[in-house]
């Protein structure tokens, strides 16, 4: 798998979802896979998804055991761990891509519109909160009861952790800008199932 650069990494992600949206996920032998990754792991990509129990990375990429990493926090957020996480992925493993993956619908990017406040959930909102403001201003109402909103929060939030990602890990970033990693971001509908990856956006909204 190490073999595979990052570009052909990613079309094996998109026809994965595309397999996955047409409801033609591979049957695996999983009881194999177990025996297979047991003696080594060559995970190709990894994906920071939120926790939502309906965006399940390895499932709606249609992949098998031992082909991602899966790190899954609240809000797609970016923290020491996470990024520590990424580097094993990447300069240990060797993992070829990176899928900072938010999707619409996010309690998360909601619960940081409403200035939620719940115990430590309140320190995770705190870094969603600042991408608000790069939301154009033309998207009204501003508030978690427009959908248009939340999903414009939600893929402004995915941009801000790439941005993280770059900046806090210099390792990343050397891999990044010598092609041996694509660093990309996405967005996952929990109404239909289809994966959109930010390259693909048509019109790439402004940044404030």
């Amino acid at each position: 798998m190490h073999r595979l650069s990052a570009e052909q990494v990613l079309e094996k992600l998109r026809a994965g979802n595309r397999r996955f949206v047409e409801n033609r996920s591979r049957d695996r032998d999983h009881l194999k896979d177990i025996e297979i990754t047991s003696r080594a792991q060559y995970p190709i990509a990894a994906v920071v998804g939120c926790m939502d129990s309906r965006a399940p990375s390895t499932i709606i990429f249609d992949q098998g055991i031992g082909d991602i990493f899966a790190i899954s926090l609240a809000g797609n957020v970016i923290n020491d761990d996470v990024i520590g996480s990424l580097e094993y992925a990447c300069k240990v493993v060797g993992s070829k891509v990176i899928v900072i993956l938010g999707h619409t619908e996010c309690g998360a990017v909601k619960g940081a519109i409403d200035c939620v406040c719940l115990g430590k959930l309140t320190g995770l909102l705190d870094q969603i909160k600042p991408v608000i403001a790069h939301v154009p201003e033309c998207i009204q109402p501003r508030t978690s009861d427009n959908p248009e909103f939340v999903d414009a929060v939600a893929r402004a939030n995915v941009r801000h952790m790439i941005e993280e990602v770059r900046l806090r890990s210099p390792i990343l970033t050397e891999l990044e800008q010598t092609g041996l990693l694509a660093i990309e971001g996405g967005i996952y509908d929990v109404r239909s199932g289809l994966i959109t990856f930010f390259r693909d956006l048509q019109d790439s909204e402004p940044q404030g």
